[in-house]
């Protein structure tokens, strides 16, 4: 995995990474009109699922693995590869994609996944636009939509006409959206800082580990001091024991809360006077490091003083 640079592509997290020109210039809101329809018999059938770069939300991964029956480590060896969230520091995953360039899951018959397609996949050829102001706890981000139309695409030339509103129900999308909020929150939050203020490889590794493992993540709740550090009430610790859905909401909770420093989890207050007596306890030994040196100082002034009066 290479370090991002600054020099982000125009691309939005859920969209085509393609040339920003095919991105219309306007701003829609869910009751804007959309004329559109996707089937077999439109000649560019499937053409849109070469070539694209499918970043995958914790979301995406949940339901992926349903129908495929794998662990997350088997599933994000075989079917994903690193990358970074556009314009941030944050490590995740995208679809990787077969020799040719194409989706691994799509034949000439279509999606061999479809009813558990990636949140991008279902938006298509609509994205939608999150935006977080830095530091803003508990403030909703701001989204609106956009269209994508691409000139291979002849989906746009068929006669059925919906709101944006009504092409999300039909796709499934605010189930997606549900599941993904919180998850997109942090991303936009940690978008609206910048990338002059960097992130420790611990973060970064703790927010890949909750974003892409939750296998991996139920056990470090579990089976680490976790549960020394955090308070969870007792149906939060049963729910997300065997349910990843519950699981996966309180890994975001968890992340804002370390990443942000929000108050979605409450550290005990044990962990909290012991890192204050810590803090006390070193910011003594400096002072007394501090003091032993002054008197050091002045007692070999005070040598070259006697030697100097030694000499006249």
């Amino acid at each position: 995995m290479t370090e991002p640079k600054n020099a982000a592509p125009p691309e939005m997290l859920f969209s085509k990474e393609r040339n920003p020109t095919n991105i219309q210039p306007a701003k829609l809101t869910a009751a804007s009109k959309l004329k559109f329809r996707c089937h077999p018999g439109v000649s560019c059938f499937t053409a849109c699922c070469g070539n694209v770069n499918i970043v995958l939300t914790p979301y995406d991964i949940l339901r992926l693995r349903r129908p495929l029956n794998l662990t997350a480590d088997e599933f994000l060896l075989r079917f994903t590869t690193p990358t970074y969230l556009e314009k941030t520091d944050l490590p995740g995953v995208k679809i990787n994609l077969d020799e040719n360039g194409r989706c691994p899951f799509v034949t000439e018959a279509g999606c061999t996944i479809y009813p558990y397609r990636p949140t991008t996949c279902r938006y298509y050829p609509v994205g939608m636009s999150y935006f977080h102001a830095a530091g803003q706890e508990n403030q909703p981000a701001e989204e609106f939509y956009f269209l994508i139309k691409e000139p291979h695409c002849k989906g746009h030339e068929e006669n059925k006409e919906q709101t944006i509103g009504e092409w999300r129900l039909d796709q499934g999308i605010d189930e997606s959206d549900a599941m993904n909020q919180g998850w997109m929150e942090i991303v936009m939050r940690r978008k609206s800082f910048g990338l002059q203020a960097t992130l420790s490889e611990l973060a970064k590794k703790m927010f890949f580990m909750v974003s892409t493992d939750l296998d991996k993540f139920r056990s470090f709740v579990f089976e680490s001091s976790f549960l020394d550090t955090y308070e969870v009430d007792q149906e939060t610790l049963e729910k997300i024991r065997t349910d990843d859905v519950a699981l996966m909401l309180f890994g975001n909770r968890y992340l804002a809360s370390s990443l942000f420093g929000t108050k979605d989890l409450k550290i005990r207050e044990a962990k909290i006077k012991a890192k204050v007596e810590a803090h006390k306890g070193k910011q003594q030994d400096a002072e007394s490091r501090a003091e032993e040196t002054y008197k050091d100082l002045v007692a070999a002034r005070d040598e070259m003083r006697k030697a100097l009066e030694a000499e006249k």
